[in-house]
């Protein structure tokens, strides 16, 4: 029905950047909240960033003034821009977004969730 593919993670020496990118598509008739989880061994799933469509965002505080959510509603496509990374964000970064499908018609949202990308800073 849906499905959400990410990109760009890899690894990174502390203070490094990555940009990680995910495009959803398939039988989508419109996309609400958009945003990245991640979850690193041993831990439970984190939110890290949200962002509306109408772009209004929020971030976890570990990451304020480091992480910068974008979103592109034409190509139903959100970026995660990750600077001055460090070693205690790596883990798994999984794309959400809450899409209403065509047969939906905009009456329901649901969660889709992309296959999850590695994300490895090296101290």
């Amino acid at each position: 029905q849906v499905q959400l593919v990410e990109s760009g993670g890899g690894l990174v020496q502390a203070g490094g950047s990555l940009r990680l990118s995910c495009v959803a598509s398939g039988s989508i008739f419109s996309i609400n909240a958009m945003g990245w989880y991640r979850q690193a061994p041993g831990k439970q799933r984190e939110l890290v960033t949200t962002i509306t469509g109408g772009h209004t965002t929020s971030y976890a505080d570990s990451v304020k003034g480091r992480f910068t959510i974008s979103r592109d509603n034409a190509k139903n496509t959100v970026n995660l821009q990750m600077n001055s990374l460090k070693p205690e964000d790596t883990a798994v970064y999984y794309c959400f977004a809450l899409v209403s499908t065509v047969a939906d018609r905009g009456r329901t949202y649901r969660d889709f969730w992309g296959q999850g990308t590695q994300v490895t800073v090296s101290s």
